[in-house]
């Protein structure tokens, strides 16, 4: 695998204004709020957390769909941050996204070809015919039947729409795949086949993705690297069996203990948090997770953690690694 990032996000942020009550009162929702990670050429690089922490907002930072408030986001070694929609337009042929929804992000009037073939007609020169051959082909390669191709959004199951969506996204030939919760929406059955396919496809033509969730099963199936969120921060990174067998953020170690378990004799400890998640319009000061959190120390309420490496590979932003603190 090649170590060069394909993508660097360095203290991104991004908050949405708000406006409460009767004199309209401004406040900021801090989805993003300082993350900072970087996704090598050809790796699956998983962001988890609960509904609600800045993860899907982040996949549209990464593909500037969202413009960031601050921070910076690189692509392939150029800055795209502040790059106008015209500047954006050649690089977004390299990065394309598979959406949660698969029937929302399809349009009910187009055939299946169209829609196929769309990013074709943005982003080459390619006759007519040739957009049809190559809709047929993708179609084919995610496992449909050409004659589908004729076919409308709605005469297909949530799977087979998302296989559309897929193949839509592959239609440019991406370096950089962001799927937004691409299976949560299918039966679980269906959901193994399109992860299958989508490791099959990564294989085949050397994709690099950015995958998000809230199902960690999912996430273990298909990571090389993985992320937690927590309320717009990054909490801890680390490789997939190393986050799986030693997570060392007590928000992780939850998370994990509430995976289900497929052996009934094999006893495991649940970590129950207490309390709601707080708003992202008046988050916790110090350490967003202290107000849940069942190691928290006095300074967890008053500083924020440092994200750093705890060891190699391995980072988290917590009190409980901070020797300083410690001694």
């Amino acid at each position: 695998m090649n170590e060069t990032p394909l993508v660097e996000v360095k203290g991104l942020r991004k908050s949405f204004t708000l406006k409460k009550g009767w004199f309209g009162t401004v406040k900021q929702l801090r989805a993003v709020d300082g993350i900072s990670f970087a996704i090598r050429k050809g790796e699956t690089f998983s962001l988890v957390g609960e509904s609600g922490c800045g993860k899907s907002t982040t996949g549209r930072l990464v593909t500037r769909l969202l413009k960031p408030n601050g921070g910076e986001v690189w692509f392939n070694g150029q800055n795209i941050s502040e790059l106008n929609d015209n500047q954006m337009r050649p690089i977004r042929k390299h990065m394309q996204m598979v959406f949660q929804d698969p029937y929302a992000s399809l349009n009910p009037r187009m055939k299946v070809k169209d829609l196929v073939a769309e990013p074709l007609l943005i982003h080459t020169k390619l006759s007519p015919k040739e957009r049809d051959k190559l809709a047929h082909e993708l179609l084919e390669t995610v496992g449909l039947n050409s004659i589908h191709a004729e076919r409308f959004a709605h005469e297909f199951s949530g799977g087979q729409r998302q296989r559309i969506g897929i193949a839509r996204a592959l239609s440019v030939r991406p370096s950089l795949i962001v799927a937004d919760e691409p299976v949560s929406a299918l039966d679980v059955s269906i959901q193994s086949q399109v992860l299958n396919l989508l490791q099959d496809l990564q294989e085949e033509y050397g994709l690099t993705y950015l995958f998000i969730s809230h199902d960690l099963s999912v996430v273990e199936h298909i990571s090389d690297r993985i992320g937690v969120m927590y309320l717009g921060n990054l909490v801890e990174t680390a490789d997939k069996d190393t986050l799986y067998d030693r997570p060392l953020h007590p928000y992780t170690q939850a998370l994990l203990s509430s995976v289900p378990v497929p052996d009934p004799s094999r006893k495991k400890e649940r970590i129950i948090l207490k309390g709601d998640l707080p708003s992202p319009v008046d988050p916790p000061t110090g350490c967003r997770f202290h107000t849940r959190c069942p190691s928290c120390m006095d300074i967890c309420k008053t500083k924020e953690p440092v994200f750093k490496e705890a060891e190699p590979g391995h980072q988290v932003a917590c009190h409980l690694y901070d020797e300083t603190i410690m001694k």
